[in-house]
C-alpha cells in the first residue's frame, strides 16, 4: 500500500527500503556491485546506520543539507540514505558541472556539509571557504587527506546500531519522518539555465518505486539492475536505488563514464536483466559493433528517458539487441517516470500512456484542455511530484500548480491513447537527457574576441538526436572557418560543463531579427535547403 503524503504515520523513505529486505530474509543477498566488488543488504543497513550516525555525530540537525558529489560506487547509497534517515536532507548533484557551478548550490541550497568523491574534489576546492553555512567536508575514495574527513575512516568509527546511537545522542527518534516532510532536494536546470533545487518528500520515493517500477514495468527481485543514467539523477535514482531496494533486487554500479567498451562488457559478463539508458547512449551503442547480440546477454527489456526515443533507433537496437525499449518521459520535478511503454505495449516514435496513479492533460495558451489529437502542454498530477523550487517562488508557482505539475514539453495524444513528444515549450535544449540553455552557451561563445553575434538552437545528429549548433557571425570575414570552429569548441568545453559545447558552429553574415533587434531563432531552426 502506498503511503498518502498527508497520512500522519510515521513513515522514514530510508527504513521503507531497507528494512524489509531484511525482514524477508535477504540480509545475505548482494544489494550492490561496484568496483570494490559485492555488498549484501545486511552490509547495506550497517553502513547506512553508520552513516547516519556519523552525520549526526559531527552535528548536522534535522532538515538541513549535505550535499552528495559522488560516483556511483558503494557509498553513494550509504550517505544518501543515511542522511534519509537521519532526517538530514541529501543533496545529489550533477558529478559534470563547473566549480562556478558548484559554487552556486553550495550558496543557494545553504547546505552545512559537503561529501565528494576525491577525484571530484578539485572542482569546488577553489571556492569552499566561501560558503559560511559549510562546516565539515568529508572525501569518498582516495588517500587520506590532512584538510578533510576520510568518509571510511568517520564510518568505521561508527556503532551500526542507529537507534541506539541516535538516543544516545539526541534523546529523540526525529529520524522518523513523516510521509509528507521534507526528504531530498535536486538541483536540476529550468528555462532559465539556472539550477533549480526540486524539494521532494519521503512518500514521493515509494510512489514513484510502487507506481512505475512495479505496476508498469514489473520490476522483480531476481532482476539485476544496470543504469547508465547515473545516481544524482533523478532518473538514475530510482533505476539503481529506488526501483532495486524496493523488490529486493540486485544493482550494478558503474562509477565512471558510461562508454561503449564499459556497458557492452557489463551486458556481456555481468548479466543485467534491465538497463536503463537514454537515447544517445543507445546510439552510441549501436554504433560501436560492441553490443552482445541475442543469446549472449540476460536482458528482458531496456528504459530510456531524458528525451524522445527515434523510432528508427528503437527498431535498429530490437534487431541488433532482440529485446526492446521502453521509452518514457520523466522529469526532476515528478522524480520519476510518469509516461512509459510498457512491456509488451510498445508503440514506437510514441512516449506511451500514462503510468498508473498519474494523471495527464495537455493545455493550449489558453490554459484549457486542447482536443484530442492536438498539441499541447503538458501537465501531470501524481504521488510524486515535487512540492516546490528551493528559494525559487516565482518558478514555484509557474510549475507547480496545485495538483498539476507543468512538464515545459509539448505533446499530442493519438487516437489510440499513446502520447507523442512534439517538442520543447521554450528553446531549451536536452542533451543525453540533460537540459541546456542555449542562451548559457551562447554568453560563454561571446566572451570570444573574434565573435561579434551568436545564437545557439538544436540540431539532431545522424540518430535523430538533438544537440547544440551555434550560428556566428564573426568580427571579422577574413577567417580560417574550420580552425576557428575548432578553437570555439574547446573554449566553451573550458567554461562550461563538456557536453555543453555545441557540435557544429556555421557562420554567417547576420542574424535573423525581428524589428525590435530579437534573433528570430524559428528562422535558424527551420530545415536547411540545397
Amino acid at each position: 500500500m502506498t503511503m498518502s503524503k498527508e497520512s500522519g504515520d510515521y513513515f522514514n523513505a530510508a527504513v521503507d527500503l531497507i528494512d524489509h529486505n531484511l525482514a524477508a530474509g535477504r540480509g545475505g543477498k548482494t544489494a550492490y556491485i561496484d568496483s570494490t566488488g559485492p555488498h549484501s543488504y545486511q552490509e547495506l543497513s550497517d553502513q547506512v546506520n553508520r552513516a547516519a550516525n556519523a552525520l549526526t555525530q559531527i552535528g548536522l540537525k534535522a532538515e538541513q543539507r549535505v550535499i552528495l558529489c559522488l560516483n556511483d560506487t558503494f557509498d553513494f547509497p550509504i550517505c544518501f540514505l543515511g542522511a534519509i534517515k537521519a532526517g538530514i536532507v541529501p543533496v545529489p548533484v550533477n558529478t559534470r558541472l563547473t566549480p562556478k557551478e558548484y559554487a552556486f548550490i553550495l550558496q543557494d541550497s545553504r547546505a552545512a556539509a559537503l561529501i565528494v568523491s576525491h577525484a571530484l574534489l578539485p572542482a569546488f576546492a577553489p571556492h569552499l571557504k566561501g560558503h559560511p553555512n559549510l562546516a565539515t567536508v568529508m572525501v569518498s575514495g582516495g588517500p587520506e587527506d590532512g584538510d578533510h574527513q576520510a568518509l571510511a575512516s568517520l564510518l568505521k568509527e561508527q556503532s551500526a546500531d542507529f537507534a541506539d546511537q541516535a538516543e544516545l545522542l539526541r534523546g529523540t527518534e526525529i529520524e522518523k519522518a513523516k510521509a509528507g516532510d521534507i526528504a531530498l532536494l535536486i538541483y536540476t536546470s529550468g528555462t532559465t539555465g539556472m539550477p533549480k533545487g526540486t524539494v521532494h518528500l519521503h512518500g514521493n520515493l515509494r510512489a514513484t518505486a510502487d507506481f512505475y517500477a512495479r505496476d508498469t514495468i514489473a520490476v522483480r527481485e531476481n532482476d539485476i539492475m544496470f543504469s547508465a543514467a547515473k545516481l544524482f539523477f533523478a532518473y538514475g535514482l530510482g533505476n539503481g536505488l529506488t526501483f532495486p531496494l524496493s523488490v529486493g533486487a540486485t544493482t550494478i554500479l558503474l562509477e565512471g563514464p558510461p562508454t561503449a567498451d564499459e556497458v557492452s562488457s557489463i551486458l556481456k559478463t555481468q548479466a543485467p536483466t534491465i538497463f536503463y539508458g537514454v537515447p544517445t547512449l543507445f546510439g552510441m551503442l549501436l554504433a560501436s559493433g560492441l553490443l552482445p547480440k541475442p543469446g549472449e546477454h540476460s536482458l528482458r527489456f531496456c528504459t530510456s528517458a531524458g528525451e524522445a526515443l527515434p523510432a528508427e533507433l528503437l527498431a535498429r537496437w530490437q534487431k541488433q539487441v532482440g529485446v526492446d525499449i521502453l521509452d518514457g518521459i520523466g522529469s526532476t520535478e515528478m522524480l520519476h517516470i510518469f509516461i512509459s511503454n510498457r512491456p509488451g505495449d510498445v508503440r514506437p516514435g510514441s512516449t506511451g500512456k500514462p503510468v498508473t496513479g498519474y494523471n495527464i492533460r495537455l493545455t493550449g495558451d489558453d490554459g484549457l484542455p486542447v482536443a484530442p489529437g492536438e498539441m499541447g502542454a503538458l501537465e501531470i498530477s501524481g504521488p510524486s511530484s515535487g512540492l516546490m523550487y528551493w528559494n525559487r517562488r516565482g518558478k514555484s508557482l509557474e510549475t507547480f500548480q496545485g495538483p498539476w505539475t507543468r512538464a515545459g514539453d509539448k505533446y499530442r495524444m493519438d487516437e489510440d491513447g499513446y502520447y507523442i513528444y512534439c517538442g520543447r515549450t521554450d528553446d531549451m535544449l536536452k542533451v543525453g537527457g540533460i537540459y541546456v540553455s542555449p542562451f548559457e552557451v551562447e554568453a560563454a561563445l561571446i566572451e570570444h574576441d573574434a565573435v561579434l553575434e551568436v545564437a545557439v538552437i538544436g540540431k539532431a545528429d545522424a540518430d535523430n538526436l538533438i544537440k547544440p549548433k551555434a550560428v556566428i557571425v564573426p568580427r571579422q570575414t577574413d577567417i580560417d572557418q574550420a580552425e576557428l570552429a575548432d578553437e570555439l569548441k574547446q573554449f566553451v568545453k573550458d567554461r562550461l560543463a563538456p557536453f555543453k559545447y555545441p557540435r557544429w558552429i556555421e557562420f554567417v553574415e547576420e542574424l535573423p531579427k525581428t524589428a525590435t533587434g530579437k534573433i528570430q531563432r524559428f528562422k535558424l531552426r527551420q530545415p536547411e535547403t540545397g
